[in-house]
């Protein structure tokens, strides 16, 4: 009885798709096209059969049948906005649109109205300065962390001092760098460092377990985050825009304690990496490295802060709701810019003495469109965690804490000087290191 009820229903849900968008009907035109794999419009038929369509006014109330709530749904021409999560956060149709469309579809098309089809977003790619950076990328890579490194100061060795002349840390620095960007082992990468040497990029060969003890030293930590501010200074004139969110990277650990007792899966522990990059380039900014368990909102305020004082005009931040407070949207007002983030579904727009948190909750509830085009430019920071996680590798190998601490580091360095690289091609930026350095100092 089960069986025949079910194949009865599947026989209804075909009937409604093929009546409602076929090509049988030569008097309207198709929508889009059926595809049965395509889960939303097995959902939206559900909806079209089950009456929870229903015309209100100038929109639509399309009631969800697993939540039982009711979801607003605008069609304007060829788009069509709506409430639900779902379209919030793809910005592309959801089932209560594609509901709507079938009920349109089926009474005819609205008047003045043209056909609507599903098409897939392109973007256009200057091909031939992509491929000079990617075919230059390496020997440019040399260059431009030796020019990099050139702008630091290293203090000088007192004479007195008796014993073996240490490694210059500048050099044990480029070596490091480069060990990361080839993502070689620190055996293997001693080709490249002899190259860099016979260029006269270092000044000598160190032995590679060498450049792991120096991982290891908080003199290099404070280097490299010298390095990550220099790194993103020649872009301050064409970023205005930045995007704020955090980005784990696996270590070589386990949580083995619970495997042995339970039989679980073993699963690698990880090392959080809270950044600030601009939406054009997608340069790093700023880079803040916490534990695992760490609040994401409480690293808001010193990224936008270190982005503000390596020289950036802040005019948009955006994040997500991991950052909504009304001091971290009061912190980018105070200092001229405005803030992005979605309001939470328990939010209410009282200002509780922030009145700039107020005037945001408004602009998000009545004017969402324009709201979430600006939000949507926070997906150019999941594109920049993904550029230096394919390129560099979401694994850290160091096993100590510093030297774990200082790689995450070399990436973001490494990830810097291959944007500008990019950078020099397409938007013919001349990174000005030694002119920066009076800014850093």
């Amino acid at each position: 009885m089960v069986c025949t009820n079910r194949t009865s229903h599947n026989k209804k849900i075909r009937k409604v798709v093929n009546k409602d968008i076929s090509n049988e009907d030569k008097d309207m035109k198709v929508w889009f096209k059926p595809d049965f794999d395509d889960e939303r419009i097995k959902e939206a038929t559900k909806l079209v059969v089950g009456d929870k369509v229903i015309k209100e006014g100038e929109h639509w109330l399309v009631r969800s049948i697993k939540k039982g709530k009711n979801y607003v749904v605008i069609l304007d021409g060829k788009v069509g906005f709506c409430t639900c999560p779902d379209f919030e956060r793809r910005r592309k149709e959801c089932k209560h649109i594609l509901a709507v469309k079938m009920v349109v579809r089926k009474n005819g098309h609205p008047k003045g109205e043209t056909d609507i089809r599903v098409t897939k977003p392109t973007f256009h790619q200057d091909w031939t300065n992509y491929n000079k950076a990617q075919t230059n990328e390496k020997s440019l890579f040399m260059k431009l962390l030796s020019d990099l490194l050139g702008t630091i100061e290293e203090d000088k060795r007192d004479v007195s001092v008796r014993g073996r002349k240490p490694f210059s840390l500048k050099d044990m620095a480029f070596a490091s760098a480069l060990k990361v960007y080839t993502t070689y082992s620190l055996r293997r990468f001693m080709t490249d460092i002899n190259e860099a040497n016979d260029k006269g990029y270092v000044s000598q060969v160190p032995y590679f377990s060498v450049v792991s003890v120096y991982m290891n030293k908080p003199e290099m930590t404070q280097l490299l985050q010298k390095l990550v501010t220099l790194s993103s200074l020649p872009l301050k004139n064409v970023e205005t825009k930045f995007a704020v969110d955090s980005t784990g990277f696996r270590i070589n650990r386990f949580t083995d304690y619970f495997v042995e007792k339970h039989r679980a899966k073993r699963e690698h522990q990880w090392i959080k990496a809270h950044i600030t990059c601009g939406i054009k380039t997608n340069v790093i900014t700023a880079v803040e490295i916490s534990d695992q368990f760490s609040s994401d909102g409480n690293y808001f305020i010193p990224l936008v802060e270190k982005t503000l004082d390596t020289g950036f005009n802040v005019l948009e931040v955006s994040a997500d709701k991991a950052y909504s407070s009304r001091q971290n949207i009061g912190y980018v007002n105070s200092i001229g810019g405005m803030t992005f983030i979605p309001f939470k579904s328990n939010t209410t727009g009282k200002a509780k003495g922030s009145l700039i948190w107020k005037r945001m909750y408004n602009y998000y509830m009545l004017q969402r469109e324009d709201f979430m085009d600006h939000y949507h430019l926070r997906s150019n920071i999941e594109s920049t965690n993904n550029m230096i996680k394919s390129k560099f590798t979401d694994l850290v190998r160091s096993k100590n804490s510093l030297a774990q601490y200082n790689e995450i580091l070399l990436k973001v360095i490494c990830h810097n000087i291959v944007v500008l690289i990019q950078s020099m091609f397409e938007l013919g930026i001349e990174p000005g290191f030694l002119d920066s350095r009076a800014k850093e100092n």
